[in-house]
């Protein structure tokens, strides 16, 4: 057993497809079913489940997963250690968020506080958060939803309301507040499975014994307001948004449902080697208010619902 096979199986066993992991390692497909088949005969059983052309991770392949990506990880962040060391500088830190957009500001703020720090970024749904934390590829996630492992460690850096965004001509744009039981006909733009914004709507319509009809499935979350504006349905959005530049305004109302917020949280593996530049970086976004890298002195939105008292 070597560095390489313990690599390749990582590979597969994230796609459960050799075709495309081969791709991704640039090897041939024959040669990377050998790696696995000699990696199988020195654990003394299958990794995987094969059937046909398709194969799936097995029970045994999940629990050496596991180890794999601990001990890769390691040593992933002995190579960054030592390369920060011998470099003398602050070294990388990598995040990964559901929306680039929450990351401009704060980003911006930070390298010009810490110009030597560099920053690699990527945008992921929660369960490619965990992935990513467990194998060591980001230092930290901004998740808008709970991420589970034994080592995890989180930090809400804001909670805010959810409020429901119109087109200014629909038939609500003129209310301040509205049902759930109002909206479950109603189309809706939202953002693909594993989102927050969709696990609330799912939740949300769960609670009345219904499905959302959905008109527009995307991955950018930053984007419903536009798309909202433009007439093609309505949709959620966290308070924030009102502040965000929209080329065609909406109308915001406030949903008479219990819990309808956003809970934004950084999220890093307590086990995991951190750079100085990941350090700063925790400290840069704990030590302020996180409201405080939005949009200040935007001006609200016509049909924005009024502050509560």
């Amino acid at each position: 057993m070597d560095l390489l096979q313990l690599r390749y199986f990582q590979v597969v066993a994230r796609y459960e497809h050799i075709s495309r992991a081969a791709e991704e390692l640039r090897v041939a497909q024959p040669s990377l079913s050998r790696v696995i088949a000699r990696l199988e005969a020195d654990l003394g059983t299958p990794l995987f489940d094969r059937r046909g052309r398709r194969i799936r991770l097995n029970a045994y392949g999940v629990t050496f997963l596991r180890h794999v990506e601990r001990a890769l990880g390691e040593l992933d962040d002995g190579r960054r250690a030592v390369r920060d060391a011998r470099d003398q500088v602050l070294g990388r830190v990598a995040l990964a968020a559901e929306t680039l957009l929450t990351l401009t500001h704060l980003l911006g703020d930070f390298r010009a506080a810490h110009p030597r720090a560099d920053v690699l970024l990527h945008q992921a749904t929660a369960p490619e958060m965990e992935r990513r934390l467990r194998a060591r590829e980001v230092d930290f996630c901004l998740a808008s939803q709970p991420l589970t492992g034994p080592t995890l460690h989180s930090v809400e850096l804001v909670r805010e309301e959810v409020l429901l965004a119109v087109p200014l001509g629909h038939r609500l744009a003129g209310r301040e507040r509205v049902t759930v039981a109002e909206i479950v006909d109603e189309p809706f733009v939202t953002t693909r499975i594993g989102t927050w914004p969709r696990a609330l709507l799912e939740r949300l319509f769960a609670a009345e014994g219904r499905t959302p009809v959905l008109s527009c499935e995307g991955d950018e979350p930053g984007a419903t307001g536009d798309l909202i504006g433009a007439g093609l349905g309505i949709g959620l959005a966290p308070a924030m948004s009102r502040r965000l530049p929209m080329r065609v305004p909406a109308a915001w109302l406030r949903l008479d449902a219990p819990d309808c917020h956003r809970v934004l949280s950084l999220v890093w593996d307590r086990d995991a080697y951190m750079s100085a530049a990941a350090v700063k970086f925790r400290e840069f976004v704990t030590g302020r208010p996180f409201a405080s890298y939005g949009l200040p002195g935007a001006p609200e939105r016509s049909g924005a619902p009024p502050t509560e008292g």
